[in-house]
């Protein structure tokens, strides 16, 4: 029988600069001691008193999940980010802030994604993945049906998924799975919701470069029943 073919990457690069000492002995030793398990697990079983579960995924250099974390101590928070050197950067924030309640998985979140149960996490954040904007590229975007469909599996009723995206094309492509997807309601009323950044959002030194080719988007999708 022949072995299934893993999913296409839906990211670029592993690793580009050489990573800085300090950021590298982290990776030798807070990565270790705060990686995701590699096998199926329960996420609180991880932080039983964590009020909640939200899991971040693509995180880049980790600001936004080191700044989530250090607002929220009482909510574990998962991050997962292929890219090594955004895995060393978001290894930095996290030991500077002191913070005992973030976990890394330090590959595709995909993988991450197949190890939970139903129903475990309580938020999922998109933030500006990578939008493979040739057209022969989709393929290898993140949010294709299969993952909606993984999301709302992981999603508790009432749970939400913000995506956000400065790239119209991919900003469309998106809401067009998520609203296609059983479980999934878009919960905005008028421009201004995907236009305003929510209350909560924490901007990035990468948001603001603005890279794309349109101005910040964020889609708050609720988990229905």
């Amino acid at each position: 029988m022949t072995a299934p073919h893993p999913p296409l990457r839906s990211y670029g690069r592993l690793k580009s600069r050489t990573i800085k000492p300090r950021q590298a002995a982290l990776m030798d030793t807070l990565l270790p001691a705060i990686r995701a398990p590699l096998s199926p697990f329960e996420p609180r079983a991880l932080a039983p008193d964590a009020a909640e579960v939200w899991l971040e995924i693509g995180f880049g250099g980790g600001e936004h999940l080191a700044a989530q974390a250090a607002k929220r101590p009482d909510i574990l928070f998962i991050g997962a980010e292929p890219f090594q050197n955004g895995v060393a950067s978001a290894l930095r924030h996290i030991d500077e802030a002191g913070l005992k309640n973030v976990r890394v998985h330090d590959g595709d979140a995909r993988e991450l994604l197949a190890r939970l149960p139903d129903a475990s996490l309580e938020r999922v954040f998109i933030l500006f993945p990578d939008p493979w904007p040739k057209a022969r590229h989709h393929k290898r975007r993140l949010l294709q049906a299969e993952t909606a469909v993984e999301l709302a599996r992981v999603l508790k009723p009432g749970g939400r998924l913000r995506f956000a995206s400065d790239w119209a094309d991919y900003v469309d492509w998106s809401l067009e799975r998520l609203i296609a997807t059983p479980g999934f309601a878009w919960i905005a009323e008028a421009a201004a919701d995907w236009r305003t950044p929510p209350v909560d959002h924490i901007t990035t030194r990468y948001e603001e470069k603005r890279l794309g080719d349109c101005a910040p988007v964020f889609l708050d999708f609720l988990r229905v029943t």
